[in-house]
């Protein structure tokens, strides 16, 4: 081994040893999907979230709807979600080799968008332009509130919240029916704070 070798050695084993894992926050990419799989593909990513504990690397699974109002033939109004993006469905991420495996061979994704088949992440202007964080489920609801129900079976009813599930994005919820407390599960969308 000559001189060369030797220091060239010494400066990668000092290198490695100085290098610490790179810590990467999530950013939102776009995939496309089969037309009218959005909420197909957006429920089995999350399945598989929930499966391999893969919280912490992808964050947010959204398709964008917007809620209208549609005349029907017998005349009466009707509410329906329309999507704003169809065929796309937004992902907040860190991009490794494993979640774009996961993300790309769920069934009903096309391919990420981008240039050929590397995925490029929104900037943070488009991000904001086309409001996508708008559309995440957040929850500033905590153990103990009294809530009332939005929506569903139990519409109006209100409760107490006994546990928040922020992964799953849903609430557990002690809702008295039939004169028992009962533990109802709810998505953050269908609970509002009282008072």
């Amino acid at each position: 081994m000559d001189k060369n070798e030797i220091d060239i050695n010494l400066l990668e084993e000092e290198i490695s040893s100085n290098q610490t894992a790179p810590t990467e926050k999530p950013r939102w990419y776009v995939i496309h999907t089969y037309s009218g799989y959005e909420k197909n593909v957006k429920t089995s990513i999350e399945k598989i979230i929930e499966n391999r504990d893969m919280y912490d690397v992808i964050t947010e699974v959204v398709v964008p709807i917007q809620k209208t109002y549609e005349t029907t033939k017998s005349g009466k109004k009707k509410e329906v979600e329309r999507k704003i993006f169809p065929g796309y469905v937004f992902l907040k991420m860190i991009m490794n080799d494993d979640t774009w495996y996961v993300v790309r061979n769920t069934r009903g994704v096309t391919s990420f968008v981008g240039p050929g088949s590397k995925p490029v992440p929104l900037t943070d202007d488009e991000v904001i332009s086309m409001g996508i964080e708008a559309f995440v489920d957040t929850c500033e609801i905590e153990i103990g509130d009294l809530v009332i129900i939005k929506d569903g079976p139990f519409a109006k009813s209100n409760g107490v919240v006994k546990e928040v599930n922020p992964n799953r994005k849903t609430v557990i919820v002690n809702v008295n029916f039939l004169g028992r407390e009962t533990p109802v599960e709810l998505d953050f969308h269908q609970v509002q704070q009282m008072g």
